[in-house]
């Protein structure tokens, strides 16, 4: 029986997804051809998972991140990606993820290179040559999409169902979500 790959990038101190590969930038850059190749061989691994890592790479980058993500994942293989979501509106929230942060150097915002919305990072998943499936995001109104997302193939904590500011009726700090399913 061969094992599955899930890999989460850029884990951090969080480990919301037990039996799954936590990476950090230092072990696996998502844009330096050489890390992935001395981590994993071409087209072995069935998951890849990215919370709120997108928005700190700019719009090329992701998407040659997402180029490579491509080739070391298996067919069928998806990225789940989860970013600030552009289209919420809620002033607060958008000058907290803004590019470059709220001010503060100490921010975890301040390295923030883009603010996605559904159609920007759909995009550049698409050009990368993968099929979107958009799990939670707003779109252009201001209205909230949700399709139900099984978390045991991904789990994302800034979600509607998992961050505990986001309880009952009202969104607090919600994430686009959107799994990236590679095609051949």
């Amino acid at each position: 029986m061969i094992k599955e790959v899930n890999v989460v990038v850029e884990a951090g101190e969080y480990n919301n997804n037990p039996g799954w590969l936590h990476t950090q930038e230092d072990e696996l850059n998502l844009t330096d051809l050489s890390t992935w190749n001395k981590m994993f061989s071409h087209h072995s691994i069935t998951a890849i998972l990215a919370e709120h890592v997108w928005e700190h790479l700019t719009y090329i980058d992701g998407l040659d991140a997402a180029k490579l993500c491509y080739i070391y994942l298996k067919p069928s293989g998806y990225i789940r990606c989860a970013v600030p979501d552009g289209y919420f509106p809620n002033t607060d929230y958008q000058n907290t993820v803004k590019v470059g942060g709220p001010g503060s150097e100490d921010h975890p915002a301040a390295s923030h290179k883009i603010v996605h919305n559904y159609k920007t990072l759909s995009a550049m998943f698409e050009t990368a040559g993968f099929a979107v499936r958009l799990l939670e995001y707003f779109d252009e109104k201001g209205e909230f999409h949700f399709n139900h997302w099984d978390e045991k193939d991904g789990f994302i904590f800034r979600s509607k169902r998992f961050d505990p500011r986001n309880q009952g009726d009202k969104l607090v700090f919600p994430s686009l979500i959107l799994d990236a399913i590679k095609v051949l």
